[in-house]
């Protein structure tokens, strides 16, 4: 089977890229797949197009449909697997889909095209309108590029696509959870064309035994994020422990680091790593008591909860979007309430006075991801789905 793997980089790296690279790696082993990457930073800095042109080209882009067609005039793909594909690639590609009687396999790693940022999120709230194709809050937030007129353009796209059927080139829909299959159902999408598959993961050794000394949060630093909650959980921890507050480790890059930092700053029980990874990050996590993931908006599934558990630390999360489908209470970690910074405080004070329950947490954590994320029967899964939009 020949695929032709279609990804919109983004103009900083995420857990999205980061999946779409696990992905084509994975089926290179199965499958003939061939990469076709456009880049949102070729539309920045001094050789970037005019705004007219980023603006009608995010609706038919030439340069995108010529690489298209170039692609399959040797040999015609059996499918196309679609990632991202704005701002550069555009809408157009699902046209094009069509055109060359071409079955699409849309992964759905957000909620385009629902959502404009794909977040379901505006300003510092959760949007879900776009699941009725109101882009509104989105656009009255500048929710895309912190620009309305951007985010009301985009929208426009994304409204003329559904109403000239375009998105029909897509035969299969995978959803990274059941939640946001259900939500992609909710939003009209036939149930017969919307399967669940989650992120398959490649654990290394069992990490050797270490005493955690801190609390983890790996992730960007963003409202949606739940970064103000976990600081939030932390003052009223300060509060109670003083000094005997135990230490969170906070690690990542965004709009709100400046905010980390000064929060860090005053609180003797918060350390700010910033951007890590490598070496440095295997360490944050082998030497972590648990890892912290408080968002807010509607997570896909959370592969930073997949780290965790591959060295065997449990999860405090958000029972927020999928991860609740990943995270078991009381089995591999606690959930609260998204926003619920009191409830997230107590879980942290729960696993300082019982370190056994962390530990144990921790382990079956691990033994859930080589049970539930193999790759193996990832593959099969995937086989059978893209046999389904063959069908």
């Amino acid at each position: 089977m020949r695929i032709l793997n279609l990804f919109n980089q983004y103009l900083e790296r995420g857990g999205e890229a980061v999946a779409v690279e696990a992905i084509c790696a994975s089926l290179s082993h199965v499958s003939e797949v061939e990469r076709l990457d456009f880049y949102s930073s070729d539309w920045t800095g001094p050789g970037a197009p005019p705004a007219w042109q980023q603006a009608l080209r995010m609706w038919r882009n030439p340069a995108t449909i010529h690489r298209l067609r170039d692609s399959e005039r040797g040999s015609k793909s059996d499918l196309w697997l679609v990632h991202n594909v704005f701002p550069v690639g555009s809408a157009a590609i699902y046209r094009e889909a069509q055109r060359l009687e071409i079955p699409v396999v849309q992964y759905l790693h957000n909620y385009r095209p629902f959502s404009v940022n794909g977040y379901l999120w505006a300003g510092n709230r959760l949007a879900p309108q776009g699941l009725t194709k109101n882009y509104w809050p989105e656009i009255s937030a500048g929710a895309w590029q912190n620009s309305r007129v951007k985010t009301a353009w985009l929208a426009s796209v994304l409204t003329a696509s559904h109403l000239l059927g375009w998105w029909r080139s897509v035969k299969v829909w995978i959803a990274i959870s059941d939640f946001v299959k259900d939500k992609f159902i909710s939003a009209g999408i036939p149930a017969e064309k919307v399967v669940t598959l989650r992120h398959f993961w490649r654990p290394g050794p069992a990490p050797e035994a270490a005493s955690g000394n801190h609390y983890l949060f790996l992730g960007r630093l963003t409202e949606a994020k739940g970064v103000k909650v976990l600081l939030d959980a932390w003052e009223k921890l300060e509060a109670e422990k003083g000094g005997a507050t135990p230490l969170l480790c906070i690690a990542g890059e965004g709009p709100l680091r400046s905010y980390v930092q000064s929060r860090a700053a005053s609180a003797g029980s918060i350390q700010f790593l910033g951007e890590i990874s490598g070496d440095a990050k295997a360490e944050a996590l082998r030497c972590a008591k648990a890892v912290i993931v408080p968002s807010i908006w509607w997570e896909p599934l959370g592969l930073v909860v997949y780290e965790g558990y591959e060295y065997e630390r449990p999860v405090l999360a958000a029972r927020s979007g999928g991860l609740p489908e990943i995270v078991l209470e009381g089995e591999t970690g606690l959930l609260h309430e998204p926003g619920d910074s009191a409830t997230l405080a107590a879980q942290v004070m729960s696993l300082e006075e019982h370190p056994e329950k962390s530990q144990s947490m921790g382990q079956a954590g691990r033994q859930w991801l080589i049970r539930n994320a193999d790759e193996t029967q990832w593959q099969r899964r995937f086989q059978a789905i893209a046999d389904l939009a063959l069908a």
